[in-house]
């Protein structure tokens, strides 16, 4: 940028001519570090002045306003002042403005600038899910909150940093909890390069070694079910104890359950969609009903309506919290009830296989991805079976899992059903009082088997 001195006043302003390309300065000759910016399409008044704070020479720039907006004595009067005060040092560094996640990133960027701007423009604008936003943004701003502003082209020079930290998140945050998190800083990373093309180009994550991840072996069989059964029937929250017996006969994540909505069940075409499943929106599926799922549905609305009603108008599982759903379904393991959450899902595919629906039935059931099983399955059209192959898996499915859910009474007479009998019994047959009955029920079970379903007395097919 280059510089002239001069006297300035108003008539020697309006004979500088326009800044061909960028901009030059011309210094007043009378009163220092006040002078005009000429640009290419305005003037502009300026100050700027040295001053000391902790020791250090530090300098101070001021815009004043344009040649359109003040006289050449006003804007000499007004950088007289504002001289004095930086020199003076009254003047207080401006706070760093938070990170625009839009604004054209720099080969400087660092992990805030970046997180913010992958939040935004890859988990926010791509619908993913609450669940998988909050895991990531526990990731970086509890596990890596002492990095969010060091640039990232420190960790791509110096992996070694990476590696250190993914070994130290495993003592403190467990072997999984560390591979998550450096999976999370490795799609950031990724993510910031296609813009920022001063980086590294090899991931500093490359670096770590990686923990081992075995599958978890929680799921139950056939013979064990029956003592799942006899636990769950004995919780004494109704809505709890048909959210997890809902679970194991749909085989579906837990998260996707809870926030599962009265309209979004349909009785006549014996389907609940689930709107909000792992991976956002656009992943909505429908879960074919067989009859237990559904009887185990109306047990739940019954009961949401009972003891929530405003929240039951709105949500299956209903509960006295803000959210009005249910929220947390965790049960003590030793105590309560041995499995619950994603052992009920383990369990399902586990059962599955135990009743003979073959694996691309069991991916179709569970919204599973079919590309993976064979290329010949990738042209499957899901929508297409639900009701009437799937809607039948499903079923067949049920049926093993009630039977297998049958113990011996202790008079050695005919096997009876674990689940719901100790339910009702449990509960008090008042709170599945049937009256006003819901005209929703008649038409899909019909009115003589209605208050034998809604009471939860029976599991045999209607």
């Amino acid at each position: 940028m280059s510089e002239l001195r001069a006297s300035l006043n108003d008539k020697m302003i309006a004979r500088l001519t326009p800044a061909d390309k960028g901009q030059y300065i011309v210094r007043d000759a009378d009163l220092a570090g006040f002078f005009v910016v000429v640009g290419i399409r305005k003037k502009t008044f300026t100050v700027q002045a040295d001053f000391r704070k902790d020791g250090e020479r530090r300098t101070k720039r001021i815009s004043l306003g344009t040649t359109e907006e003040l006289t050449t004595r006003d804007a000499r009067v007004t950088a007289k002042a504002e001289l004095a005060k930086i020199l003076k040092g009254d003047y207080v560094e401006e706070p760093k403005a938070e990170p625009k996640p839009d604004a054209k990133p720099t080969a400087d960027v660092t992990l805030r600038q970046a997180w913010a701007r992958y939040k935004t423009a890859h988990l926010e604008r791509k619908n993913r899910s609450e669940g998988t936003i909050a895991s990531y943004t526990d990731h970086v701003e509890r596990l890596l909150a002492d990095w969010l502003d060091r640039p990232l082209r420190e960790f791509g020079d110096d992996p070694g940093i990476v590696a250190r930290r993914h070994d130290e998140l495993t003592v403190s945050s467990g072997p999984y909890g560390a591979n998550g998190c450096m999976r999370t800083l490795r799609a950031i990373y990724n993510h910031a390069r296609k813009s920022v093309r001063g980086l590294p180009p090899e991931n500093p994550v490359m670096a770590v070694d990686w923990n081992e991840e075995l599958r978890r072996d929680c799921a139950m069989g056939s013979n064990e079910i029956a003592d799942w059964m006899t636990q769950a029937g004995r919780l004494r929250n109704a809505i709890r104890r048909e959210f997890h017996l809902f679970t194991l006969l749909s085989g579906s994540r837990p998260t996707a359950l809870k926030t599962a909505r009265v309209p979004d069940l349909n009785f006549r075409d014996r389907v609940l969609r689930i709107t909000k499943p792992k991976g956002g929106e656009k992943k909505a599926f429908d879960i074919p009903l067989s009859r237990p799922m559904i009887r185990c549905l109306i047990r739940a609305m019954r009961v949401s309506r009972m003891l929530h009603p405003e929240a039951a108008e709105t949500w299956i599982f209903a509960s006295e919290g803000e959210e009005g759903h249910l929220v947390e379904h965790k049960e003590n393991r030793e105590a309560v009830l041995s499995k619950w959450g994603n052992d009920l899902r383990h369990t399902y595919r586990t059962l599955g296989q135990a009743a003979g629906l073959s694996p691309v039935d069991m991916h179709l059931l569970m919204n599973h991805s079919v590309k993976g099983v064979n290329v010949n399955e990738g042209y499957i059209t899901r929508s297409k079976l639900l009701n009437d192959h799937l809607r039948s898996a499903q079923q067949r499915l049920s049926d093993h899992i009630i039977a297998a859910g049958t113990v011996a009474s202790k008079d050695g007479s005919p096997r009876e059903r674990a689940w719901p009998r100790l339910a009702a019994r449990r509960i008090g047959d008042e709170v599945f009082d049937p009256t006003p009955p819901d005209p929703r029920l008649g038409v899909l079970l019909g009115p003589r088997r209605r208050e034998a379903v809604v009471a939860g007395l029976s599991e045999t097919a209607a």
